[in-house]
């Protein structure tokens, strides 16, 4: 029995969940004992997944009852077993290979020991004091290693869905005090007859949260105008062009064009220089989602971010190509001024005279409120691996993923969208030349629903062109050349199953 287990009978023992000087034998004795748990099933992790179906394990999970508790901590650990850890997904195994899941490295885990139990909130000083300096001190690193310059600032996120979101909150405000305070503005302008004229520009292989943002924002799905891309899943800088110049013939505002930094599906990464040219000749305000490519500022493939220095505004996702747990995401912004689109005063917060004092208060720049110390990982893991450190895993994924191309590239079984840029694979098995596309969906979408139910590896599913493709995400440096190999095999394996399955079409009398 653990040493939080006690006697249900006895309620003055309540008071023995909470943590503090009187109880830390108890939490480090349960803390313990969890890791040692949690240390065990990974090692012991054969394949990522179980295949266990909805139908499986609602179940097990409906039978708890929430209102009768175990009061030990040993035998809570044992249910979860049953309702969690065994059927779990392991992004650590080296064959989870679907969506954009990072293994975690163990300075980042301490870090999150370590923030859970002192619970810092890092909305005001008085609730965090030096997690305050930290998460600044991170902010001032990142924006150093993007270029922002020296009025660059930001806070940290729960994602990069927030982070766009606060991004296109920043740009649409800009845009709004600069229309109204133009020379020519219409007396007695408003809002309200700004916002049906902004527009946000972005490629159609840009991530669904800028649509999101428009419509949270107020403006509307419609307001996103959708640029095509071209062979290599980029931003066509030609067509950018033209709808700006339709934005400015129309009477429309282009309040941000959105360049994409590591497309989810493809990693591809727009002409940054040249939409940054763009944006500047059409005063519209540019945002970089880098939350997948930001793993190249730490990277030797730094150069492929160039022009990322020209933003008004990044995004980075920490919790994909810095292998921290999620969350850990930042916006990051070129002039600090702007953050004041976000700034409100409370007087039992942080009152305006915490100003004039100098005082650091964090959420003067956050949309949200309380926030959980996830700085504390990201800085744990530079003190002790560092940088370049971390550059290195990243790298050595993307140096797999190109090897898988060629793999992929060279296997009659596949056909191979895009060659990466990063680290992605989109891809989709080739029954034969003489099978019609709608079978050959049938047998990309069974191979991975297959492979998903026997567990013994797990890909990714997408639509290009309206027709269905399977995707290898690569983030874990474990993940080797015949991982991959392997899995094609198996995906092969399960289509020809499906095949031999379906019934041979007639022949034609003669």
């Amino acid at each position: 029995m653990s040493l939080l287990a006690r006697s249900a009978e006895d309620p003055a023992d309540n008071r023995a969940y909470l943590l503090n000087n009187g109880t830390a034998r108890r939490y480090h004795s349960a803390v313990t004992e969890s890791v040692t748990r949690i240390s065990a099933k990974i090692a012991a992790t054969a394949q990522p997944f179980t295949g266990i179906t909805v139908d499986g394990l609602t179940p097990t999970v409906s039978g708890v009852d929430l209102d009768s508790p175990l009061h030990d901590a040993a035998a809570a650990l044992d249910e979860l077993e049953e309702v969690y850890l065994r059927d779990a997904v392991y992004f650590h195994h080296p064959r989870y290979l679907a969506h954009l899941n990072c293994p975690v490295v163990i300075p980042a885990l301490v870090g999150e020991a370590v923030l859970s139990a002192v619970n810092s909130s890092l909305d005001t000083w008085d609730q965090s004091a030096g997690g305050t300096l930290i998460e600044r001190r991170l902010i001032d690193w990142t924006a150093e290693r993007i270029g922002l310059g020296e009025a660059a600032d930001g806070i940290f996120t729960s994602g990069g869905s927030q982070s766009n979101l606060q991004a296109m909150l920043l740009a649409r405000d800009e845009a709004c005090r600069r229309e109204l305070s133009r020379e020519g503005s219409p007396v007695g302008a408003r809002l309200t007859d700004v916002l049906p004229r902004l527009r946000i520009l972005t490629s159609e292989c840009g991530h669904f949260s800028i649509r999101k943002s428009a419509t949270l924002l107020g403006m509307g799905a419609e307001a996103v105008i959708t640029v095509p891309s071209d062979d290599t899943k980029r931003m066509r800088t030609d067509a950018l062009a033209a709808e700006l110049a339709r934005c400015q013939s129309d009477g429309l505002i282009p309040m941000a064009v959105v360049a994409t930094a590591g497309t989810t599906d493809f990693g591809s990464i727009d002409p940054l220089p040249e939409i940054a040219g763009l944006c500047a000749g059409y005063g519209a305000w540019m945002h970089v989602d880098a939350a997948y490519g930001c793993g190249l500022l730490v990277s030797r493939r730094r150069a492929l971010l160039t022009g990322i220095e020209r933003a008004d505004s990044v995004t980075v996702d920490y919790h994909k190509s810095f292998f921290q747990p999620v969350s850990s995401s930042a916006i990051l912004v070129r002039d600090r001024a702007t953050l004041r689109h976000v700034t409100y005063h409370a007087d039992y917060l942080n009152p305006r005279r915490m100003v004039e004092q100098r005082i650091p208060n964090q959420v003067d720049k956050s949309i949200q409120t309380t926030r959980r110390f996830d700085a504390l990982k990201l800085w744990l893991t530079l003190r002790i691996m560092g940088a370049q450190a971390v550059g290195e895993l990243f790298d050595e994924v993307i140096d797999r993923a190109a090897d898988a191309w060629k793999l992929l590239h060279d296997d009659p079984r596949f056909e191979v969208v895009v060659e990466p840029q990063l680290s992605t694979l989109v891809f989709r098995y080739v029954p034969s030349t003489d099978q019609d596309p709608d079978l050959s969906d049938r047998v990309n979408l069974h191979a991975r629903e297959a492979l998903f139910a026997s567990g013994a590896a797990i890909v990714a599913g997408t639509v290009v062109d309206g027709r269905h493709y399977l995707k290898f995400t690569l983030l874990n440096p474990e993940t080797t050349l015949e991982d991959i190999a392997t899995v094609l095999d198996l995906i092969a394996e399960h289509a020809g199953g499906f095949l031999a399955e379906q019934p041979r079409p007639a022949l034609s009398a003669r």
